[in-house]
């Protein structure tokens, strides 16, 4: 029987989906819950084997800070999967490029998601152009130094925390690669700290008056929290919109009482905690991750939304075989970026294109390992200095 791919328009369709995105991850720990206020109506694809949904792709309307700090039309893809009895099929690929199509019929810009597996969307065009890496903190030997800023105001609101104060900071984010939040990712976070067994930790940073900051903290191994020779709290969402409210935030988490160790789950490759401390021991980074894999849907006016330094200007083909309209050269400076039949100095597919496109991959990393067509060799240089950031893209957000 042949697939039929199509949005999923019922309550029932819905959940079904959702319960074979579940089915194919195993390990999520979801079950009792409506898909439905997860979700945004007609975003939701599913592959039908007549009238049994056994493939899903969704995906979150919002916006992509690029740098420069325009910000994009952005489809946040999530809850992929399959059945293991209809693997091998083309199911993902089916679903995938009509999500794509879909997205470009909307006149998204851009896509991006969270990879389960690393070698599946490179060939859907997606690239890794955000990177992570967690950190733990010994409190007994981290010290701020002298000259951090004091930060401001400091509140908790563990119990009257809601999701329009998170959102009402965070909504304001401005670094290249953060992403848009949408109602349905909220209501996950929700569930997942109702369902949770510890108490999460909410500190808010303002200054002067304006909230500006905050962050969502859990204490590991509760039963055995007094005995532990290591006691630990794990940031999972830390928010700070300037460098005041990251220095407040900071000196409330490594001024708890009673924890030996302040970890977070993730933090940019360039983030300068390190930098401010007087120990720099004290702060252990974890081993860098790929975080977001970014896709530009549409290559043209993606690259006229972000900034670029410097006065060269290099012309870049891209080869995009899911959405052929991306196909062709492109000049690009910093005063205008236009289509243009010039001879290229360099070609690339847009998966690369995606890589180098936040400034977290360097044009030269990706010519020296074959992944560029280098036309002419001196475009190398001139292409690294336009795309040029001055810190790594970094999202901070799952979904």
């Amino acid at each position: 029987m042949s697939i039929d791919i199509r949005p999923l328009t019922t309550p029932e369709e819905v959940n079904a989906g959702f319960r074979v995105f579940l089915r194919a991850m195993v390990g999520l720990p979801f079950r009792d819950l409506d898909a439905t206020e997860l979700t945004e109506p007609g975003r939701y694809l599913g592959a039908l084997d007549g009238d049994v949904v056994v493939g899903s792709a969704d995906s979150y309307t919002g916006w992509l800070v690029v740098p420069g700090g325009a910000r994009v039309s952005h489809a946040a893809v999530t809850h992929v999967g399959v059945l293991p009895t209809h693997r091998r099929r083309g199911i993902v690929s089916d679903l995938i490029a009509r999500q794509l199509r879909d997205a470009a019929a909307r006149g998204e810009v851009v896509a991006s998601l969270r990879a389960s597996e690393a070698v599946i969307y490179e060939r859907f065009g997606y690239g890794v152009a955000t990177s992570a890496q967690s950190a733990r903190v010994s409190l007994r030997r981290a010290a701020l130094r002298a000259e951090v800023p004091a930060g401001g105001s400091i509140r908790l609101v563990d119990r009257s925390v809601t999701t329009q104060l998170l959102d009402g900071i965070h909504a304001r984010a401005a670094w290249t690669g953060a992403i848009h939040r949408p109602d349905g990712w909220w209501r996950l976070q929700q569930i997942q700290r109702d369902a949770d067994s510890v108490t999460h930790y909410v500190a808010v940073h303002s200054t002067d008056g304006t909230d500006d900051g905050y962050a969502i903290y859990r204490p590991e191994n509760t039963g055995a929290w007094f005995t532990s020779p290591e006691k630990t709290v794990t940031v999972t969402d830390f928010v700070a919109l300037n460098d005041n409210a990251r220095a407040g935030l900071w000196r409330h988490l490594l001024s708890l009482d009673l924890v030996d160790v302040v970890a977070f789950d993730a933090l940019a490759l360039d983030d300068v905690l390190p930098l401010a401390v007087v120990d720099r021991r004290s702060v252990a980074l974890g081993p860098a991750h790929d975080e977001t894999w970014l896709r530009l849907v549409d290559v043209e006016a993606a690259l006229r939304a972000r900034g670029y330094e410097g006065e060269d200007t290099v012309v870049l083909e891209v080869r995009d075989a899911l959405l052929p309209a991306n196909d062709g050269s492109y000049e690009i400076g910093a005063k205008s970026v236009s289509r243009t039949s010039a001879p290229p100095d360099l070609t690339v597919d847009v998966a690369t294109l995606a890589a180098a496109y936040l400034g977290g991959t360097r044009w030269r990393h990706l010519a020296a390992t074959g992944r560029v067509t280098v036309h002419s060799p001196e475009a190398v240089r001139r292409i690294d200095a336009l795309f040029a950031v001055d810190t790594l893209p970094f999202a901070g957000t799952i979904f």
